[in-house]
This record gives C-alpha cells, structure tokens and sequence, in this order.
C-alpha cells in the first residue's frame, strides 16, 4: 500500500512541475505510432489495433490516429503526415515515431517520408494493404487522390522512381489473397521491404484480424 500511495505521489509531482503525466517503465524503448487510415475512412478504423497495443502495454499518449480528408491528393495528406508526426515526437519526446498505414493511407505516409523529411522521423514503416503500384478500383472513383491510386498514374511513377523503400526506415508490408479492394493483389509489396502474405481475408479486416496484428507488433517491436 505504502508503494503504491508513493508511487501516486511521484505522479503528481511530475504532473505539477511538467504539465505531463509519467510515461509507464520500459515505454521509452518503444517508439510512438501514428496512424494512417485510407479512403473514405477515419480514426475509427484503428480502435481494434489501438486497444490490443494498449493491453500489450503501449501507453495512450503513444498511439495516435487522426481523420483527414481523403479526397484530395494524397501530397496535400502528406504534409499533414508531417504536422501529425512533429506533434507525436513533441508530445512523447520521442526521436523517432513508427507508422502503421492502411490502402491509401500508405500512399501518402511514404510520400512523406521520401519527400519531406520523413527519413529521419520514422524508424518502422508499415502497409496493411496498401496500393503501392496501384489498384484497378480507382478506376471508378474520381476524386484527386483515386486518380492517383490508378495503375501507372504519374504520382505513383514518381513515388516508386529509384527507390520504392528510401532511407533507414524498415519497411513491411501485408496483403491479402483475398483483397477486394487492391487488385492486383501484387500491388502491396515493395522492393526492399519485408513482404507478408495474410491469410484469406479482406481489405478491412487487415485493420483487426489477430494474427496480422501481431506479426506488426513484433515488426515495430
């Protein structure tokens, strides 16, 4: 009880000089993780995958998940990648941050760490789904960033051009067989990164499924 009711104090304590709570022991070994949702989806796509890092012990204040406008070109949704990724290392005082990104979430997230700066912000990389080479679905919407998302768009030409996993960064990808929404399912995978066959699922579910989710753990572990 006595170490328990000190503990407690010591908290507040740092709470009262710092304005911010202490970060739980062995969290400083962990790098914070910014999320990336993608189209037409929000923040609430990463509740399932949020809640298990915090049951494994990732505190709160490290996972961050945001809602953007996905219409627009992912160069837009990229500098906000960037406004998000400043505002984590800030908060935590972190050195570097990982993301997990999701379809086009991964599109604008490596946009910004090949063109504006990112390769010094973020040690682990990872695309659940995402249509690196592009997906024959973007055919049939026709907003900025579905134009981008088509097979041999300009965007993507510049994106994968030289080196499609650029700097320090460790890059891992997972893709489904059974993807409804990236077709080819081929599209994910990227030269230089660590390329992960799931099991017979879908584009969603890549977000929640337990197996996936673990095998990203141990990635960015």
């Amino acid at each position: 009880m006595v170490s328990k009711r000190l503990t407690a104090i010591l908290c507040a304590v740092a709470l009262c000089i710092t304005g911010t709570a202490l970060v739980p022991a062995g969290a400083s070994a962990q790098d914070p993780i910014l999320f990336v949702h993608g189209y037409v989806e929000s923040a609430s796509l990463w509740n399932t995958m949020i809640g298990r890092f915090e049951k494994d012990g990732y505190p709160k204040s490290y996972l961050s998940a945001y809602s953007y406008n996905t219409s627009q070109s992912n160069k837009i949704d990229a500098e906000e990648v960037k406004s998000k990724v400043e505002s984590l290392l800030k908060t935590t005082g972190a050195t570097k941050v990982d993301i997990i990104a999701h379809s086009m979430g991964s599109l604008n997230s490596r946009y910004y760490i090949k063109n504006l700066g990112g390769e010094a912000k973020v040690d682990d990389w990872v695309s659940l789904g995402g249509p690196n080479h592009g997906t024959e679905t973007a055919n049939f919407c026709f907003s900025a960033s579905c134009v981008e998302m088509r097979v041999g768009s300009t965007f993507l030409k510049e994106l994968n051009a030289t080196d499609e996993t650029p700097g320090a960064v460790s890059y891992g990808t997972w893709w489904s067989p059974c993807d409804e929404i990236i077709n080819p399912d081929s599209s994910v995978a990227l030269s230089g990164a660590t390329n992960t066959q799931t099991a017979c699922i879908s584009h969603t579910a890549l977000t929640t499924d337990e197996t996936v989710y673990k095998q990203v753990r141990e990635f960015v572990k």
